[in-house]
């Protein structure tokens, strides 16, 4: 049946998912045809790469905290949640690196921390910390914990190395604790802030928080750097999950040159034109060898014009005439 509003692939395997369970759990009525629904199939995208121009130029409209988190998503390859939910204890600012805990699918990885991202964290870190001490002082400075680790090491709520490096401006009361409570800071304050940021730069490409992770592979594969180095960066399963981002690599398509800037003459516009233009770049090279006639550049030039003219081509150093042009028409 066609559906009138449209809606993605996602959307329809979520409702499709709600009805099983709500006939299998709360009805507790299995149908057993719905499981031998076809499930919707997701479209795949490529994604959307910055240049390392780009990259800057979003960079210096972004301020505050915000800025330091993009720097992170660029420089390490971050994810937004990543990059705003990391503590202290996860940076090795001698070693340069961090250590992602519980990313994607629940799984820890080591990746780098790029050299000005550690000298602006180091000036970060100690105004987190003086914010760290007056939550102290006034007998706050409570963090949430993972899981159950609160009752197992209480005293880690308050120990700084459990702090966030990204704490939220306000906190709250934990209804379980009676505890007030800082969060990390909120992902759409930093989203918010790239969207301002793009927009000042002038950037027409979809830009978001995790086109920074993207442009962060595919700037490494440029560089040549090793597929499966890229791959545990990232933190990826399946080699070809990393593979997506040579497709989108600064290299005309998958390193392809295109044919059209194989023409000569710049294709079947060309015309006499050519012949005009191959002239003055003779010109030029006069100019550049002080006003003496260069040989081979008027040589070009005369040949550039002949070929423009009659469709002919140099083979081994002598101009032939298109074939065409002599036969007789039958």
């Amino acid at each position: 049946m066609f559906d009138i509003r449209r809606v993605a692939a996602s959307t329809q395997n979520q409702a499709l998912a709600a009805l099983i369970f709500h006939y299998t759990h709360v009805l507790e009525t299995p149908m057993g045809w719905l499981d031998q629904l076809v499930r919707a199939k997701r479209p795949h995208r490529v994604p959307t790469v910055m240049t390392r121009e780009e990259v800057a130029a979003v960079l210096e409209q972004v301020r505050g905290k915000s800025r330091l988190v993009c720097l992170l998503m660029y420089g390490s390859g971050l994810r937004l949640t990543e990059a705003c939910s990391l503590r202290v204890k996860d940076l090795d600012l001698a070693r340069r690196e961090i250590v992602v805990r519980a990313g994607k699918g629940d799984k820890d990885r080591l990746t780098m921390l790029a050299e000005s991202a550690a000298v602006a964290l180091t000036v970060h870190l100690e105004a987190v910390k003086e914010l760290h001490r007056r939550d102290m002082s006034a007998g706050r400075g409570y963090v949430m914990l993972p899981d159950s680790y609160w009752r197992k090491a209480p005293r880690a709520q308050r120990d700084w190395r459990w702090q966030w490096v990204f704490p939220a401006a306000r906190g709250y009361a934990d209804p379980a604790t009676k505890q007030w409570v800082r969060h990390f800071v909120h992902q759409s304050v930093v989203q918010r802030a790239v969207g301002d940021a793009v927009r000042r730069a002038g950037i027409t490409k979809q830009v978001g928080c995790h086109t920074f992770r993207h442009s962060f592979a595919t700037h490494l594969l440029e560089a040549g750097y090793d597929i499966r180095t890229v791959q545990e960066l990232l933190g990826h399963d399946d080699v070809s999950t990393t593979m997506l981002y040579t497709h989108v690599m600064n290299r005309g398509g998958r390193g392809v040159r295109s044919p059209a800037d194989l023409l000569d003459g710049g294709g079947a516009a060309a015309g006499v034109g050519d012949a005009a233009a191959a002239a003055g770049a003779a010109g030029s090279a006069d100019a550049r060898n002080g006003g003496i006639p260069d040989a081979q550049a008027q040589s070009r030039a005369r040949l550039t014009g002949l070929r423009s003219l009659t469709g002919g081509r140099m083979v081994d150093g002598r101009f032939v005439k298109a074939p065409w042009r002599n036969e007789k028409k039958r």
